[in-house]
């Protein structure tokens, strides 16, 4: 498996997120299609972006009851996309009723992971505002681990928490970070934070970043900066 970067595409329109795209007339950067987007303009942009030929991370979150999330994840695995999420937060039948929605008939489906932990939570809110009092590392490992028991294919997690990751679930099991920041930018309403460069070095698998490169002044050299530090 190797490492890739994926642009968060959070615009609020179809109109915004191809302009962005038509300045990269090289490579195809795989892209995050998050809520905002996708409650925009709905499951059309995302057929268009995959016929332009980039892969697509449909960002969603799902958590609901397990029958609903098995029926949603049916629904959206028609689209085509290549990787899909979902709280951990739901339970462990949750995560196993997303992944029977999601599996084609003919036995494949999009890559399926956890969100973990928002990376706009720290230790204090995890507290303060939902009431677990257990050190959020542990809560994120806690969670990882029954993704994995359920089938799913890795996490979205900090950075911070991508190598403890892998040595809880194995190096098989994929890290999807945001929360990725160049060491010369805002960090913007992330707390918990770490550089392309460290992100690679901690183990990451994948890195989402989003108004690093999308408000850059040149986000196609952002995006090869990007690339360049966590790729190689």
């Amino acid at each position: 498996m190797g490492k890739d970067v994926i642009i968060a595409c959070d615009f609020d329109s179809a109109e915004k997120t191809f302009a962005f795209l038509d300045k990269f007339t090289g490579r195809k950067p795989f892209v995050k299609i998050g809520m905002e987007l996708y409650y925009a303009e709905g499951p059309s942009i995302v057929r268009e972006i995959k016929k332009r030929g980039h892969k697509i991370f449909l960002d969603l979150k799902l958590h609901d009851i397990p029958n609903t999330v098995k029926k949603s994840m049916a629904v959206l695995s028609r689209l085509d996309v290549d990787m899909t999420n979902l709280h951990a937060a739901g339970t462990i039948r949750m995560m196993e009723g997303a992944i029977e929605g999601l599996t084609r008939p003919d036995g494949t489906r999009p890559m399926l992971i956890a969100v973990t932990q928002l990376t706009s939570t720290d230790q204090e809110s995890m507290e303060k505002d939902l009431w677990i009092e257990k050190p959020i590392a542990d809560v994120v490992m806690h969670y990882a681990h029954n993704a994995k028991i359920a089938g799913l294919d890795g996490v979205v997690c900090s950075p911070l928490e991508a190598g403890k990751v892998h040595e809880t679930c194995g190096k098989d099991f994929v890290t999807v970070t945001p929360g990725v920041r160049f060491a010369d930018g805002d960090v913007g309403d992330q707390k918990r934070v770490m550089t392309p460069a460290q992100a690679k070095e901690i183990g990451s698998d994948y890195i989402v970043v989003g108004r690093p490169i999308t408000a850059a002044e040149d986000p196609v050299a952002a995006y090869e900066r990007c690339i360049a530090e966590f790729v190689g």
